[in-house]
């Protein structure tokens, strides 16, 4: 058995998965996510591992009563955002999440200056306030200090990997945002420079070769329950392991994470940037160096949904009721979806993006609104997946996943069959998945996506949405012209 670790943005889970892909109960334990004054969003490090120790232990002791030997112990997680660590693998002050919006006037600067879209061209990174980019050149002008005591500006997947085993690392995938050329996995120093993070360079670690595994020290050990020296896989981080826990595996083949935000992917065999595209989303390394993967990590998902539930006074567990009692187009209501407070990240960026709700009268219904959301989020979706060329199997996994009716919502407005997973925690298994094959002995890929569920696009709803989604494109591109020239209508000076 292998116990499979993934370190969300506020919870923790961790599981066995066996070769055949059986797994164990699932244990989970939550963190904290600081939100703080200036757009900060924050989190311990210790709180995090002290997480990860328990959920790992709950697993251990699963295997230790089914008789069954461990393996390996592979870890997934939260991307981006900056987990500063000194050469003892010690946090420089909280870790900054991928949520943070405090460098949202650098890269608002760098997108007028030009500099984002040189990035672009060079790595194929569109960045975003919470990526490491802004966030570096953020910290090397309003807290140096804090930079100069750092040796490390990695992520929070290979802090854990530094504390359980020593090595100071990095996976592809992680590293791949922005600076890496994906190819060559090595850093450009050209985008460096662009940036004016030459002297930073230092704090970016080389990333692992495919299929390496390290060693459990005997102090992490002891802690987890594990024997020392057991292998440990440091990635891929959240968004490709649930596409490979999916069963993406042939170039076309897309994913999607109806999660706090809706990550958006498809796998290729051969990365193109096209400089004359907008500047947003990724490419990454994956554990196959003749694979990339196409990711649009948009800020949009079940995050606004219970936004709006709260403010209705709706339970989550009434969505589906809700979806049902409202007919395709929300009885003319009609939403845009980008609540969070740090804008939209693809397939475009803009940290002043903010959502709006349009065709209400005195006859709209709870309902009408949350369909009408629920549709914005699909259409977003869809955008995506335009964009990043999608052309072959489509899967599905998250939270908003297990509502079938917004698993129908989304299969109508792409115009695809969606295939879900049974297994709710595709992101353990995809990682997993990828320490099997690091330790020479691969998954049976076929029987891994056997256990799944399809939900069928409906023709007549697929010919309704193609018009609305060209009506959202139209709605999408007025208020990014109003977002330009007045960033928050109504709000107070």
């Amino acid at each position: 058995m292998i116990v499979g670790v993934d370190v969300g943005t506020s919870v923790t889970k961790a599981r066995l998965i066996a070769r055949d892909g059986r797994g164990g109960p699932m244990h989970s334990a939550r963190s904290t996510v600081h939100h703080e004054s200036g757009a900060r969003v924050e989190q311990d490090l210790d709180e995090v591992i002290d997480t990860v120790i328990n959920v790992v232990r709950a697993a251990a002791a699963d295997a230790e009563r089914l008789g069954e030997p461990v393996e390996a112990l592979a870890l997934t997680g939260q991307g981006d955002g900056l987990w500063l660590r000194d050469a003892d693998g010690q946090a420089v002050g909280r870790a900054i999440s991928w949520l943070d919006g405090r460098a949202s006037d650098t890269l608002r600067r760098w997108t007028a200056d030009g500099v984002a879209r040189g990035v672009y061209t060079r790595t194929g990174s569109g960045m975003f306030p919470g990526c490491p980019g802004p966030l570096l050149a953020h910290l090397a002008e309003h807290e140096p200090e804090r930079l100069a005591r750092a040796d490390v500006a990695g992520y929070c997947v290979d802090a854990i990997v530094q504390r359980f085993t020593g090595e100071r690392t990095v996976d592809a995938s992680d590293a791949s945002l922005p600076f890496l050329d994906v190819p060559a996995r090595t850093y450009s120093d050209d985008a460096l420079a662009l940036c004016g993070l030459g002297e930073q360079r230092r704090l970016l670690v080389e990333p692992a070769q495919p299929g390496a595994m390290f060693a459990l020290s005997l102090p992490a050990a002891e802690l987890l329950g594990l024997p020392s020296g057991l292998p440990v896989s440091g990635g891929p981080f959240d968004i490709p392991s649930c596409g490979f826990g999916c069963g993406v595996g042939k170039p076309g083949d897309g994913n999607l994470i109806i999660g706090t935000t809706l990550g958006c992917q498809v796998l290729g065999e051969r990365l193109e940037i096209d400089p004359a595209s907008e500047p947003a989303g990724m490419w990454l390394a994956t554990p196959y160096p003749d694979k990339f993967l196409r990711v649009m990590p948009a800020m949009v998902g079940t995050a606004g949904l219970d936004w709006l539930l709260q403010v209705l006074g709706v339970r989550v567990d009434e969505l589906d009721e809700l979806l049902a009692a409202s007919p395709p187009g929300a009885n003319g209501v009609s939403a845009l979806p980008f609540l969070s407070q740090s804008g939209e990240r693809a397939p475009f960026v803009d940290s002043r993006a903010r959502g709006q709700l349009t065709g209400l009268s005195v006859g709209s219904t709870r309902a009408d609104l949350v369909r009408a959301l629920c549709e914005a989020v699909a259409f977003s979706a869809r955008h995506c997946l335009d964009t990043l060329g999608h052309a072959g199997e489509l899967s599905a996994c998250g939270g908003g996943a297990r509502s079938r009716e917004w698993s129908q919502v989304f299969a109508d407005v792409i115009g695809a069959d969606l295939h879900i997973p049974d297994d709710e925690g595709v992101g353990v298994r995809g990682a997993a998945k990828i320490a099997w094959e690091s330790l020479g002995r691969p998954v049976d890929a076929d029987a891994w996506r056997a256990e799944r569920s399809t939900v069928h696009a409906n023709p007549v709803n697929v010919e309704f949405y193609q018009r609305e989604f060209e009506r959202y494109q139209q709605t999408l591109g007025a208020a990014r012209q109003s977002w330009e020239t007045n960033p928050y209508p109504g709000a107070h000076p």
